[in-house]
């Protein structure tokens, strides 16, 4: 039987994908106590980056905001295999990190961060709005433009 969380996804449409396998020597998660730290996400679906370079060169602030939303939903599939497949246990997001690729002169970080913010509260309502970190960067890996970790509070 579904959960809260899952019904919440499916009301908005949202479809987890598997959870990633890392691409390098890190773990994709780790629980300590009632929190989960996630390793930053992607903004892979399909098994492709949907936004490659930088924002503003090639990339749009708004395609920038959509992948930083797959970044989210790719985090989502991570915390449900920490929450051993029950959203429902999340109690809070505590936390979001991003990272986005830009050129120097780009200031609309938050804008583009919003992409993951905004779905964290429209999944969890209240309990999803939380501290956030954005910052630009020059390069991230397999030059995605958009990356974002995220820490949890579970039951």
């Amino acid at each position: 039987m579904a959960g809260r969380i899952d019904a919440k996804l499916a009301e908005l449409g949202i479809t987890l994908p598997e959870a990633a396998a890392p691409v390098a020597n890190y773990v994709p998660f780790v629980r300590t106590g009632d929190l989960v730290v996630i390793s930053g996400q992607l903004p892979l679906a399909d098994g492709k980056i949907i936004a490659l370079g930088k924002i503003t060169e090639g990339v749009s602030i708004e395609q920038g905001a959509a992948a930083a939303r797959q970044c989210f939903i790719n985090l989502l599939a991570q915390l449900k295999v920490a929450c051993g497949g029950d959203l429902d246990r999340v109690q809070q997001v505590v936390r979001l990190g991003g990272f986005i690729a830009a050129p120097a002169a780009f200031s609309q970080h938050a804008v583009v961060m919003n992409g993951a913010s905004n779905v964290a509260v429209d999944v969890f309502g209240d309990a999803g709005r939380h501290a956030r970190t954005t910052i630009g960067v020059p390069s991230l890996p397999l030059d995605a433009a958009v990356e974002v970790e995220g820490m949890f509070r579970i039951a």
